[in-house]
């Protein structure tokens, strides 16, 4: 039986960044992403929010992909929100996720980052944190053509990201 230790930091964000993720409704929101990746045998070690967005760190089987994974948990939670009725009005995940690979030695930063979503976010915007993780990750820029890739200084490694 083949082994397989992938862990993967995920980081989607409500359509249009809109903050419909309320201290209300987080619990519940977090809750139930939990229980419905766990029905579908998606394991997740840490997951939390802030109002547009969440982080998702998961661990990946080997018969499991990161897109697949992400349309699971996106798809069924964004059903269950407008099933519940649990926003006023539609609600709906951006189309857009970040996924990137956590070692086993830098798991426990990333679990303490997506902890401390709510105080993070005191110093900074999602946009900032989106930006960063454009720089820090050499994500393909949005705006150039599909080859080409943000060109951009070694990141400064002298703070950590998580």
């Amino acid at each position: 039986m083949p082994h397989n230790n992938t862990l993967i930091h995920l980081v989607w964000a409500t359509k249009g960044r809109n903050p419909l993720i309320n201290q209300d409704i987080r619990p519940n929101l977090l809750d139930h992403i939990r229980s419905n990746a766990k029905e579908k045998g998606i394991f997740i070690d840490y997951i939390n929010c802030h109002y547009d967005h969440v982080h998702c760190l998961i661990s990946l089987r080997v018969d499991q992909n990161i897109s697949t994974v992400v349309k699971l948990i996106k798809g069924e939670s964004s059903h269950w929100i407008n099933q519940q009725k649990i926003i006023p009005k539609k609600f709906a995940w951006q189309y857009e996720y970040f996924a990137v690979s956590v070692s086993e030695s830098g798991k426990e930063r990333v679990r303490c980052y997506i902890r401390n979503q709510d105080e993070h976010h005191r110093k900074k915007t999602f946009q900032d944190e989106y930006d960063e993780f454009f720089k820090r990750f050499n994500f393909l820029d949005p705006s150039s053509p599909p080859s080409k890739l943000l060109t951009l200084p070694a990141p400064d490694r002298s703070y950590p990201l998580y």
